[in-house]
């Protein structure tokens, strides 16, 4: 991949739940370490979550068998508390 223009990813699902609680559960680092993984050969022991506009979060993934891993993270550009979350 070259260094010329990002790559934009937009990611929507619908749930049948309260937005609250999916709001909690998707932003709560002891949640995202459930349900954060690429295939169930990965895995998630940790996460951080500053979820506020300036923000950052760190996730880290890793292969079960331990043969690699990588921490993925961010900051965040806008953040509507039960609405919108943007990454920069």
């Amino acid at each position: 991949m070259g260094t010329g223009n990002p790559i934009r990813v937009t990611v929507q699902a619908v749930i049948q739940a309260p937005v609250e609680k999916v709001w909690k559960y998707w932003s709560e680092p002891e949640h995202i370490t459930k349900w954060n993984q690429a295939s169930d050969d990965w895995y998630s022991p940790r996460a951080e979550n500053d979820l506020r506009a300036g923000g950052r979060f760190v996730i880290r993934m890793e292969a079960k068998d331990g043969s690699m891993g990588f921490d993925f993270c961010g900051i965040y550009d806008v953040v509507k508390l039960h609405e919108q979350v943007s990454p920069l």
